[in-house]
């Protein structure tokens, strides 16, 4: 199973990165990207959309997970948002951005950024989710009775 149902491994991830303009608010942004994202569900889950989600970052910085110092909090809280969706085609989704629903909610979005907008289309190389508690325990099992292996 995928770890977004219906997400082929040769579907491809788009990411928007989303600064605000000082003068807009998380509110501003989540109706905006409400309508979008609505608009993208309606006249597209069956011309190549798969998925999404929109991301707001909270501020906390990962000393543990980050090499390029020791901050305590991004400068970004609450002005970074990323719009990451889930295609089965970079052609289709290119088409979805040619529609005219699409355009002008669209548009609505890209008010509100202080950085423009670039789309960055990925292919996925990896997905996954969790094991289950039992999966997790037989999982460590093999792998503790397996590294001594020869």
């Amino acid at each position: 199973m995928s770890f977004i149902p219906g997400f082929d491994s040769d579907g491809i991830v788009t990411v928007n990165r989303i600064i605000l303009k000082p003068e807009f608010t998380v509110d501003d942004l989540e109706e905006r990207v409400a309508m979008l994202c609505e608009n993208v569900k309606t006249y597209h889950s069956d011309t190549g959309f798969v998925g999404g989600m929109v991301v707001l970052n909270s501020g906390q910085v990962s000393n543990e997970g980050s090499t390029i110092g020791k901050a305590v909090k991004s400068k970004l809280k609450d002005r970074e948002a990323l719009i990451i969706t889930f295609w089965r085609s970079f052609e289709e989704h290119e088409a979805s951005h040619r529609s005219k629903t699409f355009q002008p909610l669209f548009q609505q979005v890209l008010e509100l950024c202080e950085n423009g907008n670039e789309e960055i289309a990925y292919s996925m190389l990896w997905s996954g989710k969790a094991y289950s508690e039992d999966e997790a325990a037989k999982a460590r099992e093999a792998k503790e009775s397996y590294a001594n292996a020869p």
